[in-house]
């Protein structure tokens, strides 16, 4: 058994590339060393005027404050009506040490909790609602409170002291988010000089670091190199230099390398999240924005080929109303914020990238989600020459098979790995009826919680598949990885069946194929392997759901489980989590088998 571990750490080292591997060691050895320049990094943060014109004053008020809310969803907490820059809406609890420099925090605090929450507030996504205002009252008011925030935000967290410069991801988001604000107020070309330096000292923090977060093969790479790339292209038009435009080379250089890397040739990218795929998508535009706006070489057409390729995969999964299903790992982070759309409508974030990368905008209708193409100065395009994505497709790359038919949309999630998986989701299924997410995954919830909460969020808990003798489908090795990562045995994609099989490291098989029939859909599921018991567990959306027998119905729909074999059918009470941090019921109908079988679950349209 030992060796059998040793085995799987060393193959696991190996998918994640010693390439990486070796950036991560030499980081960690130069911080620790002192030899990194990370350990010598020194600014001043600016004081003053930001982004009003006048001198700033304490007394102004918003008629109508905007709406500020931490992940979509929990109101801000203001404190002297402004937010405490240190305190957690997650926990309730404030973050102590926030004198010490951002190397020597360590990167989980039980006494303050998931950092995350720490964190929200100084994202400045809400430098994006005072614009808003801006643009809509014009009478000055809120970018006087705006700089007053900023204000005090410098004043707290001096350069590279404390929580909230720790994370080099956070520092590209805030990047972002001022020069969002900046184009949103027409004032790319001409910015404050206090805004300048503020930018200066975060790309100061950024590059060194740049590395580290290259190794980790997901959204802080692409986060970082875009800040790179917008924040030295901004200041290098400013006040050009040759430190400025290496900052805005370097950042070209990884924003390209990560799009060729990362999104993968159907357009999945590496972290088989939705929600990370909407950051990764946000952060390209912005670079495109940028980049027109200040007339820069357009990027090579390789690279608008995956991003064209990743909007395409977003629009797939985006539902009518704009929601999606709650696959991979969820960090809470809407990246342009803009308009009043909720945290989880995706329909803003494909109607931009279409204008910008496809050459047609996705939406033809007007509606909310055309916010952010008016908040960017950008016309919605038109084209009869380009046509909408087929919503039924395979992605092979990715892991992904799709279906619509008739009234259903299914989302069934295929076991293949290019990059680290970060959940146990394998032969997963997403079922929508009539636009409710009816089969649902349970989500994230937190990365820093119990283990208990760890392996159900990104265990077989919270998915619509089967596990085994009460084991995950992977082994842990940490808090984001596991080993012995799966693969598929088989993968059909068919007009009318898909269907997908794997092997476990403890030999328990499980293989799936879902055949759609007129009004209904049959899933059969194939389980053998295992010592003591199989669970297959459907993730019902909150109803009016009755069990009679092996038939359960709300109405609307019935499901219908059969078997040659003896089966104990219950109904049970679940979690999940749509927004970071948030935890709901909901209820989950367990099919157990104690022998290897098939079981049939028929799902049918009863309207």
């Amino acid at each position: 058994m030992v060796n059998k571990s040793i085995t799987a750490k060393a193959n696991t080292a190996l998918n994640l590339g010693l390439t990486n591997l070796a950036r991560v060691v030499t980081y960690r050895l130069g911080v620790k060393s002192g030899i990194s320049p990370v350990t010598r990094l020194e600014a001043t943060l600016p004081s003053g005027a930001f982004f009003v014109d006048t001198d700033l004053h304490t007394d102004a008020g918003l008629s109508e404050p905007p709406s500020l809310k931490a992940f979509g969803y929990i109101p801000y907490r203001l404190e002297e009506d402004k937010p405490n820059w240190f305190y957690s809406p997650l926990t309730q609890k404030v973050f102590k040490d926030v004198e010490t420099v951002w190397y020597k925090i360590p990167d989980f605090d039980d006494g303050v909790g998931d950092i995350k929450g720490v964190w929200e507030a100084s994202r400045f996504d809400w430098l994006i609602k005072f614009v808003e205002h801006e643009r809509q009252h014009r009478d000055g008011n809120s970018l006087v409170i705006l700089d007053n925030w900023l204000n005090d935000w410098c004043e707290k967290n001096p350069a590279y002291l404390g929580p909230n410069w720790k994370c080099g991801q956070e520092a590209s988001i805030r990047v972002m988010h001022i020069i969002t604000a900046l184009i949103g107020l027409d004032k790319l070309d001409s910015i404050n000089p206090n805004i300048f330096g503020l930018l200066e000292a975060h790309l100061k923090r950024i590059a060194p670091t740049l590395s580290y977060a290259i190794a980790q093969d997901n959204n802080h790479g692409t986060s970082e190199a875009v800040a790179l790339y917008i924040g030295g292209a901004v200041l290098n038009e400013m006040s050009p230099s040759k430190r400025y435009l290496d900052w805005q080379h370097l950042g070209e250089k990884w924003l390209s390398n990560r799009a060729n890397k990362l999104i993968m040739k159907d357009g999945g990218f590496s972290q088989y999240s939705v929600n990370y795929h909407r950051v990764m998508l946000d952060s390209y535009c912005l670079a495109e924005i940028v980049r027109r706006q200040l007339q820069l070489t357009a990027f090579p057409k390789k690279v608008y080929h995956r991003l064209s390729k990743a909007t395409d995969w977003l629009y797939v999964l985006v539902q009518d109303n704009g929601d999606a299903p709650n696959l991979g790992a969820n960090d809470g982070a809407k990246l342009l914020p803009i308009g009043q759309s909720d945290y989880r409508d995706f329909r803003p974030t494909v109607q931009l990238a279409s204008t910008l990368f496809n050459g047609h905008s996705y939406y033809q209708a007007a509606a909310s989600y055309d916010e952010s193409l008016n908040f960017f100065g950008i016309d919605k395009l038109s084209s009869n020459k380009i046509s909408l994505p087929n919503k039924s497709q395979l992605f092979s790359s990715s892991g992904l098979m799709t279906r619509k038919s008739q009234n259903f949309f299914i989302c069934f999630k295929i076991p293949k790995f290019k990059f680290r998986p970060s959940q146990c989701d394998a032969l997963h299924v997403d079922l929508w009826f009539k636009g409710d997410n009816v089969l649902r995954d349970g989500g994230t919830f937190s990365y820093n919680t119990t283990t208990d909460d760890l392996d159900y969020y990104s265990g077989v808990e919270s998915h619509n598949t089967v596990q085994f003798d009460n084991h995950l489908q992977m082994p842990r090795l940490s808090r984001f990885l596991f080993a012995s990562w799966l693969k598929p045995l088989t993968m059909k994609y068919r007009k009318n069946t898909l269907s997908s099989s794997y092997q476990d490291e403890w030999s328990c098989q499980h293989s799936r194929s879902i055949k759609f029939q007129k009004q209904q859909i049959v899933v059969t599921d194939g389980i053998q392997g295992f010592k003591d018991h199989a669970v297959l567990r459907w993730r019902l959306m909150p109803d009016r759901w009755v069990l009679k027998d092996n038939v359960l119905s709300n109405g609307k729909m019935t499901l219908e489980i059969h078997s040659k074999s003896a089966l104990k059918i219950r109904m049970v009470e679940g979690r999940e989590s749509r927004y970071y941090y948030q935890k709901t019921s909901l209820p989950v109908l367990e099919v157990t088998a104690i022998e290897p079988t098939t079981i049939h679950t028929t799902i049918r349209d009863i309207t």
